[in-house]
């Protein structure tokens, strides 16, 4: 008796579907935080005079090469200049200066980045949207994607390409005249 073996064909690496990882946009870089509440009388209220004098004794060179948020951790009422003074002093050093603590930094790096990318180069094709990865991506994320993703691509799905879920069909969702 002679049994014939059927060829196994994996079907997902032949569907030219294209597979966008969001977590290739997370920095590689350090991200470090510059609390301004050590600054502050009391940890409460900013005095111009004490302000300057510690922001000149501080070493700025820590921050080189770094991703830097600034913010204030306290409960307090930060004049806008003082945002302004820190930035002037970290720029020379930190690769880039984002206001906001650890989380509003990510958040603002993965938006910068998904933005920048090019939608011309996904045109007419099949993306799946990568899920289930080892970095938090927030869900801002998956909404900008799709923003930047939808107008040019044929369909958009969420997941691993063995198990997607449909997001977008192109002409399957058509706008109200």
């Amino acid at each position: 008796m002679h049994v014939m073996q059927e060829e196994i064909i994996n079907k997902v690496s032949q569907s030219a579907l294209v597979t966008l990882d969001l977590e290739s946009f997370f920095p590689t870089e350090n991200i470090q935080i510059f609390d301004l509440k050590p600054f502050l009388f009391m940890e409460l209220i900013l005095k111009e005079k004490d302000f300057r004098a510690a922001l000149l004794t501080t070493d700025w060179s820590v921050y080189r090469d770094k991703i830097v948020g600034v913010y204030c951790s306290a409960d307090a009422v930060i004049p806008v200049w003082a945002y302004m003074l820190v930035t002037s002093y970290l720029q020379p050093f930190a690769k880039e200066v984002i206001m906001g603590d650890e989380a509003a930094v990510l958040r603002q790096i993965l938006t910068n980045r998904i933005q920048a990318i090019d939608p011309g180069e996904y045109k007419d094709q099949r993306i799946v949207i990568k899920g289930c990865g080892e970095k938090p991506i927030g869900d801002f994320a998956y909404l900008e994607i799709t923003k930047l993703l939808r107008p040019v691509a044929k369909s958009i799905m969420y997941g691993e390409p063995c198990s997607t879920v449909p997001v977008f069909k192109a002409q399957s969702i058509k706008p109200k005249a």
